[in-house]
């Protein structure tokens, strides 16, 4: 049974959210602050974190970071919960590690179906390495196991979303891969505004792959259609050298 930690301080929400989990099948653990919550997912890390982030004591992004600075708990999914909607406070979660954004009032079937595809997408991505998927292209591997790839000869770390959306693109090498069919198979859904996370998580993939992030040479946006993953071995002596300089 998939454990899932709720961190928020609203009790009529963290109850509503609980009890509507535990009736799907999941065990449920609540926390009122951002310091108990960050507590309890390092003393019995759960399969996935809910978390709010206008939280007393701690706030929610804080948290988030100091989550995925941990080694016990850098893999863990998080799902951030928050009244806030502006496109800044999806960036600003993003960036501080979330995995996927809920914005209150939710409905509580949207939730579960994200709950669902969070959980789905960590457990899927060691099954990437079958027989019928490329995993290696170029100067570029993929190491499912440990979300790393190789890249010019050098390991690199990925989150679970970076390495899944890396993938999606290397499924595709030198195609245009539109938002919408990255967001189905990476996040497991389609909504309609959501382009700006899309976008946040090329930012990371392109800072730790691309010698220059603001001029990407390898991961390009096609504007108007989506992104594309084009790689050059016969550049690979040349990008080696200019990748481990900006990478340190």
């Amino acid at each position: 049974m998939p454990r899932i930690l709720v961190i928020d301080d609203d009790p009529t929400i963290s109850e509503l959210v609980s009890i509507n989990l535990e009736m799907a099948g999941y065990d449920v653990n609540q926390a009122e602050d951002g310091i108990k919550g960050q507590a309890l997912a390092l003393q019995s890390p759960p399969d996935l974190i809910m978390l709010d982030l206008m939280l007393p004591k701690v706030d929610g992004f804080t948290v988030c970071q100091r989550l995925r600075r941990d080694a016990r708990t850098a893999d863990i999914p998080v799902l951030m919960l928050t009244a806030l909607g502006q496109i800044q406070d999806k960036v600003e979660g993003f960036n501080a590690g979330a995995d996927d954004y809920l914005t209150k009032p939710f409905d509580v079937e949207e939730m579960l179906l994200r709950v669902r595809a969070l959980l789905r997408r960590t457990d899927r991505i060691p099954q990437a390495a079958k027989h019928s998927e490329i995993l290696s292209q170029g100067p570029l591997t993929l190491i499912p196991e440990r979300f790393e790839v190789i890249w010019f000869s050098k390991k690199i770390k990925l989150t679970h979303l970076e390495f899944e959306l890396l993938h999606c693109l290397l499924q595709r090498h030198g195609q245009t891969v539109s938002p919408s069919a990255i967001l189905k198979e990476v996040w497991g859904y389609e909504p309609d505004d959501d382009i700006e996370t899309i976008r946040v998580h090329i930012r990371h993939l392109r800072t730790k792959l691309e010698p220059e992030p603001r001029r990407p040479r390898y991961i390009k946006t096609v504007y108007g259609a989506g992104y594309c993953l084009e790689l050059q071995e016969e550049e690979e002596g040349i990008q080696l050298e200019n990748t481990s300089t900006n990478l340190g």
